[in-house]
């Protein structure tokens, strides 16, 4: 299994923090999130290699940080291209790009890095591989407001995703679904039929809504907390609280 890391976002709604510096690196009780997030992959069996895709702005800051850091497997830094917010790739068509630009044909962790969780990935890895299917986290969010901002699916008795749907207006369940996915590789090679088909390529989560339709995907009920840092107000929020992984 291969960890791809997102990391191409521009955070306009972290300015002036991230004006001129990746949000992934800004520090959290004295380690980037990045750090944070790495260190715990770093523990889960079976990992063989991480990408980060960041954009071109950035791509130095990521570069630098990778060669300050020792890792147990092999790191790929990649770039997107992209200048500004609005010539961003999108996160669909970003991990579209690390698999065509490596190669991959592996199963992949795929994260956001821009989150922090209280709890180790390692037994989502270890749910994906029980299930042998691609499958995504869940957490039961109550504030309707909350949920219009991130992807929400419905899911069964059996964890099935019966349907997800990014920002809706109108949710249809209360099952919000934060950017970590475990994809098998069999499954990303259906990605061009996607994004070719409308699939939106903007928020990760645009794939798994196309994609619970035409194969399984399963949604494992997130087993502790996990912390967005999407504007300042969060930021301070998780630079109080957060106390690393904690389960």
């Amino acid at each position: 299994m291969i960890c791809l890391i997102l990391a191409a976002g521009y955070a306009t709604r972290l300015y002036p923090l991230t004006k001129d510096f990746p949000k992934p690196l800004l520090s959290v009780q004295g380690k980037s999130v990045l750090d944070w997030l790495v260190d715990d992959v770093e523990t889960i069996p079976g990992i063989e290699r991480y990408v980060i895709v960041s954009n071109h702005t950035f791509f130095h800051f990521f570069s630098s940080w990778k060669e300050k850091k020792h890792f147990s497997h092999p790191v790929d830094v990649l770039d997107d291209g992209s200048t500004c917010n609005e010539n961003r790739v999108g996160a669909v068509k970003d991990i579209l790009f690390a698999i065509d630009q490596l190669s991959l044909s592996s199963d992949l962790l795929v994260l956001a890095g821009d989150n922090v969780l209280e709890f180790s990935l390692g037994s989502f890895v270890a749910y994906f591989r029980k299930k042998n299917a691609s499958c995504i986290l869940r957490h039961y969010q109550g504030d309707v407001t909350r949920l219009r901002r991130t992807g929400v699916a419905v899911v069964d008795d059996a964890d099935l995703v019966l349907s997800m749907e990014e920002k809706p207006q109108s949710p249809k369940s209360n099952w919000a679904v934060p950017p970590f996915y475990c994809f098998k590789g069999s499954d990303l090679q259906n990605l061009p039929l996607a994004i070719s088909s409308g699939c939106g390529t903007d928020a990760p989560g645009s794939f798994i809504s196309w994609a619970c339709s035409h194969f399984p995907i399963y949604a494992m009920l997130m087993p502790g907390k996990r912390y967005d840092i999407g504007n300042l107000e969060s930021y301070e929020v998780v630079q109080k609280e957060y106390r690393g992984i904690i389960s």
